[in-house]
């Protein structure tokens, strides 16, 4: 039966390992095994053992723990809910990968404007909301 921590963990070694373009069964000879088994470690089926684990953040070039990253919505020394967590799945849909890949093959000027333009959005989009919480609000009084 399927553990919930080895599905999240291998949703994660999915995602990761088509953002940087590999196929299954280059990861596996990367790591000395066949691309059944890492099916079988995507899907949840097998558990990951620590140092195949180890093994595969190395092929892959992520810490250990990035498989684990979303596991709680809670921050881990508090305790609290993380406000800035993201949807689990996010980065398991195709816009957001096509995004990413997009991103990474600018340049480093072009990405800087990017990001320069995409946090000057999200803040006037937290700004709307925020005015618009506060009008309402208002039309009660």
């Amino acid at each position: 039966m399927t553990n919930a921590i080895d599905l999240h963990v291998g949703k994660h070694l999915r995602r990761r390992r088509r953002l940087l373009g590999l196929t299954q069964q280059a990861l596996a000879e990367q790591v000395g095994i066949r691309f059944q088994q890492i099916q079988k470690y995507e899907c949840g089926a097998n558990r990951v053992s620590a140092s195949r684990l180890f093994e595969l953040s190395e092929a892959l070039s992520v810490p250990v723990q990035h498989f684990y990253e979303g596991l709680s919505e809670h921050d881990p020394v508090s305790g609290t809910p993380d406000e800035t967590a993201l949807a689990p799945d996010i980065l398991s849909k195709k816009e957001t990968m096509d995004l990413v890949r997009a991103y990474y093959s600018m340049g480093e000027t072009p990405r800087k404007h990017l990001l320069d333009l995409a946090k000057s959005l999200e803040a006037t989009a937290e700004a709307e909301a925020k005015a618009a919480v506060h009008s309402r609000t208002e039309t009660r009084i």
